[in-house]
């Protein structure tokens, strides 16, 4: 009897164990298939169809791994299969090799924050693009955030500093640009920091020399430059890695108990400090490409666990020690490239066993065939300081020349000023004149004549489009064939569109649009310069334009705007079933209007002055060759009055 309650008790704690550890709760197992529908169903995830099965059950493995405990979800690793970092991107998906346009990071990252339990999240490969929001510090359970090999840009979000339970943050292989933050120290248990190959600017952080918990700090391939601090008081650092930046200080001092330092490919000068002898646990050290000078300090070669030694490529000079005693453990030493002279240690020869030494293209006595000549090498005496008479002329002489360059320059900027003021003056008027006309844009001359204030948001979209440039009128005749018929694809309130083709085999598509008598030359180009620089991924390209008129200030008869081809027909043709073209679902409608969307808060918000007269219809909006959608006619009030009609109904584009 007694064995028998014993089995019973055992069974009983058995299955509370199995319940209170492992069984997953409903509204968490609808978080990680919302989390799944974000990430747009990958391959990976397929393990999550079995509804009947609690997702805590699962098998691990290399790509999917999830742990519970207490009914929730506590670590969750995904790793998918898309590019590690995507070539050409710049801020919007990409077919193929991001998650798709409507994507929203803002939504993804507040559907993860309902897994308010976790400890560990890594989302590694899987297209993930966007800027990282600040909401992400609602994880602040999280010990482990790894979100490398993605398309994140945008700078790093201040309010990561609030997850203060954070061991280890990797963002590597991403787009991350501005400075780096210099918030670290607020981390207090950080032992791994890894923002490898981002666009990172700006100084060493200042606040990382306070973090001594950290073991791992890497932050190479990024743009650092300036000094670097002192490490010495980061006593638990193991790794650091600064390699591939623009640093250009002295070499810091470094803990004692550094195993690998990486600090290659930068512009560090001076010569190696001798506090470096005492890093008895060193194993890889990598100074190669910079500026080091002095002697090459022997007792490095010494070091009881050094194996690999990289000081090529730098300003070495001096010679070795003849009987210098390599480390044991030494397996390759590169001293190439630098100014060193005599003969190479017993320990360095050839002879030494299986150790690769290289150390070529110094002026050594050895291997003179891979050798410069010595005196390659030598320092250049320094010149005699010239006589305290010479210095007091060579003063006067200095004072002197910089008070006449003072004086010229002077005299220049008055000229300049007189020139240009006085056609800053004719051109007052002249938008003086125009503002008084009252122009139907509603854009003031003086916008026009700043019109170069526009928003960083542009520089996305000009970014590996080609420059906007003028034609000739017998350039478009050309292309056009005398402007045929034949070449028309559309005619409405704004002018004919016409189809061509340039000289060097590019299509592109013509707009021709009467132009206002209120317009002198000069206002009209003031107005063409201000749409040239709405560029945008979902705006039809603007590739020049052609005035046909007068010269100078004389009234203008046409304007002609020439634009990229888009070859796949309008949106409206894609959503009627009697039409033969491929009639879209719902989710492909969605991702088109999400683009147009964009481009149009570009239009409303990216640019000064904003550009709302846009005439957004469904014939307007056209779909590339890859199906995604960009605006046309937009911001054509700014050159024509019949644009800017919003009741118009011009017929726009069918096959363009």
């Amino acid at each position: 009897m007694g064995h028998c309650s014993l089995f019973l008790l055992s069974c009983l704690l058995w299955s509370f164990l199995i319940t209170g550890t492992h069984q997953l709760q409903s509204s968490q197992t609808q978080v990680l298939l919302q989390i799944r529908k974000h990430l747009e169903y990958p391959s990976q995830l397929e393990i999550w169809n079995n509804h009947g099965m609690d997702l805590c059950y699962l098998s691990p493995s290399t790509q999917v791994n999830m742990k519970c405990q207490n009914n929730v979800v506590i670590e969750l690793r995904i790793v998918g299969d898309k590019p590690a970092k995507v070539k050409n991107f710049v801020g919007f998906a990409i077919p193929n090799q991001t998650l798709s346009g409507s994507f929203s990071m803002d939504s993804f990252v507040t559907t993860l924050s309902r897994l308010t339990s976790l400890r560990v999240l890594s989302l590694v490969s899987l297209g993930i693009w966007g800027p990282l929001p600040d909401k992400i510090h609602r994880l602040s359970s999280l010990e482990y955030l790894d979100l490398s090999s993605n398309n994140l840009f945008g700078s790093i979000p201040p309010k990561i500093s609030t997850m203060v339970k954070l061991q280890t943050l990797n963002l590597d292989d991403n787009f991350f640009n501005g400075t780096v933050p210099n918030w670290f120290d607020s981390l207090s248990n950080l032992t791994i920091l890894s923002i490898r190959n981002n666009q990172l600017k700006g100084a060493f952080p200042s606040s990382i020399q306070r973090v001594t918990t950290l073991v791992d700090l890497i932050l190479s391939g990024n743009d650092l430059s300036g000094k670097l601090p002192n490490l010495d008081r980061l006593s638990k650092l193991n790794v650091l890695d600064l390699s591939g930046n623009s640093l250009d200080s002295d070499l810091p001092s470094m803990p004692k108990g550094l195993v690998m330092a990486f600090l290659s490919n930068n512009s560090l000068s001076g010569e190696v400090p001798g506090q470096y002898s005492q890093l008895s646990q060193l194993q890889h050290f990598d100074m190669s490409f910079n500026k080091l000078s002095g002697k090459l300090p022997a007792s490095l070669l010494s070091l009881p666990n050094i194996s690999y030694l990289n000081l090529a490529s730098n300003m070495l000079s001096g010679s070795l020690p003849v009987h210098l005693n390599c480390g044991s453990k030494l397996q390759l030493v590169d001293i190439s490239n630098n100014r060193l002279t005599g003969g190479l240690p017993y320990c360095l020869s050839t002879e030494s066993g299986n150790r690769v030494v290289k150390f070529g293209g110094n002026c050594l006595s050895v291997d003179l065939h891979h050798q410069h000549a010595e005196s390659s090498c030598i320092d250049v005496p320094v010149k005699r300081k010239p006589s305290g008479e010479k210095k007091i002329v060579l003063l006067v002489g200095v004072i002197a020349g910089i008070f006449v360059i003072i004086v010229l320059l002077a005299f220049g900027l008055l000229m300049v000023c007189k020139r240009y003021c006085h056609l800053g003056i004719s051109e007052q008027h002249l938008l003086h004149k125009a503002a008084q006309e009252k122009s139907v844009t509603g854009f003031s001359s003086e916008i026009l004549s700043n019109a170069s204030f526009i928003s960083e948001a542009a520089n996305l979209g000009i970014q590996g489009r080609p420059a906007c440039r003028s034609f000739t009128i017998e350039e478009l005749k050309e292309a056009t064939n005398n402007f045929n018929n034949s070449a028309i694809l559309g005619d409405g309130s704004h002018g004919k569109l016409y189809r061509g083709t340039l000289e060097n085999g590019t299509q592109v598509a013509i707009r021709c649009i009467p132009s206002s008598k209120k317009y002198s030359m000069r206002n009209l180009k003031l107005r063409l310069d201000l749409l040239a620089r709405l560029r945008h991924p979902h705006l039809v390209c603007l590739l020049g334009h052609c005035i046909d008129g007068g010269e100078q200030d004389y009234t203008v008869n046409k304007v002609f705007l020439v634009y990229e081809y888009v070859s796949n027909g309008n949106f409206r043709a894609y959503l009627s079933e009697d039409n033969p073209r491929k009639v879209l679902n719902w989710s492909e409608r969605l991702a088109v209007l999400t683009s147009i969307a964009k481009a149009i808060h570009f239009l409303h918000t990216g640019v000064i002055p904003g550009s709302f007269n846009n005439r957004l219809k469904a014939n307007n909006i056209l779909l590339d060759e890859y199906g995604i959608g960009k605006l046309s006619d937009y911001g054509l009030s700014i050159v024509s009055e019949a644009a800017g009609n919003c009741g118009e109904n011009g017929e726009g584009p069918k096959s363009w």
